[in-house]
């Protein structure tokens, strides 16, 4: 009853801010063509790898629809980056994530540290919609036919388009390793075989691919209430979780309303791998890690 309330709670005020959500927009002619692959404020190398002493580099793929990809290439603390002694790694975020998901634990403890300091060439995806991607070569990303787009296009395009990059950067084949949505849109991208050939061997967590059993409670009364059909009907073509409105909102109900030591499970459902360990959960993800918004 308890969790029941708290995601009613939760869900009731995500539809009730959506409103401040639409006030907000402003257009931002900064978001109308292209960003800067690394200018500080928007690169996720600056941001979060290189303070902790790891090499990195920010590369910009272009997919065939025009939309403009991050990837970031890491190596150790003890490497170079131009003399890559291990097989390339590319790492695939999940839903509502973004790069950085594979950073977020100390050095000893995140997945995208360990691999580089044990020789691999880690390569680190950034979907359409992140925080951490360049946008689009004409749409801005206020307009609707920015997110204009499914999962299937991130397995068509988007990591077809990665691997590519990688395997012409590299001339080696590469070990892909997903989380959640990382998993099903790795699948996808392997029905395709020019992608396959590039591919050695694939390490999916917490795969996917039907949603028919998902227990997640949140996730479960969005579906019930049509959330996607109110936003919708809002005029609205993303839900971005953590926009400064819904962050506000949810530190306003963690801030003794709600017992937040829970949210993660009401979202992802009980036993769920993830990319962290559980003494992050209270690790302060803000301001900056932002995932992808959810397209409508």
């Amino acid at each position: 009853m308890r969790r029941s309330l708290s995601s009613s709670l939760v869900v009731g005020a995500i539809f009730a801010l959506l409103l401040r959500e639409i006030s907000a927009i402003k257009t931002d002619v900064s978001n109308l063509r292209r960003r800067s692959p690394d200018d500080g404020t928007r690169s996720l190398c600056s941001h979060l790898i290189r303070p902790n002493g790891y090499p990195c580099t920010e590369h910009t793929v272009q997919t065939k629809d025009g939309y403009l990809l991050a990837l970031q290439r890491v190596s150790s603390r003890n490497g170079n980056l131009r003399v890559q002694c291990g097989p390339p790694v590319l790492l695939v975020h999940g839903l509502f994530m973004g790069g950085d998901a594979w950073f977020l634990d100390s050095t000893e403890e995140s997945l995208g540290f360990i691999l580089a300091d044990y020789g691999f060439d880690v390569w680190v995806a950034n979907v359409r919609g992140t925080h951490w991607s360049h946008g689009h070569v004409t749409l801005s990303e206020k307009s609707k036919g920015f997110w204009d787009w499914s999962w299937q296009d991130l397995a068509l395009y988007d990591l077809a388009e990665m691997i590519c990059f990688i395997n012409l950067k590299t001339s080696s084949k590469i070990f892909l390793v997903g989380h959640s949505q990382g998993t099903i849109v790795s699948l996808a991208a392997l029905t395709q075989p020019d992608v396959v050939e590039m591919v050695e061997a694939a390490a999916l967590l917490s795969p996917i691919s039907y949603l028919d059993h998902i227990t997640a409670p949140l996730v479960r009364r969005m579906v019930s209430m049509h959330l996607d059909q109110m936003v919708l009907a809002l005029g609205m073509h993303q839900l971005n979780f953590r926009s400064n409105v819904l962050i506000d909102l949810i530190d306003s109900l963690c801030n003794g309303h709600l017992d937040c030591n829970d949210l993660l499970t009401a979202i992802t459902g009980f036993f769920s791998l993830s990319p962290f360990s559980p003494t992050s959960i209270s690790t302060p993800l803000y301001p900056n890690p932002h995932p992808p918004p959810f397209p409508f």
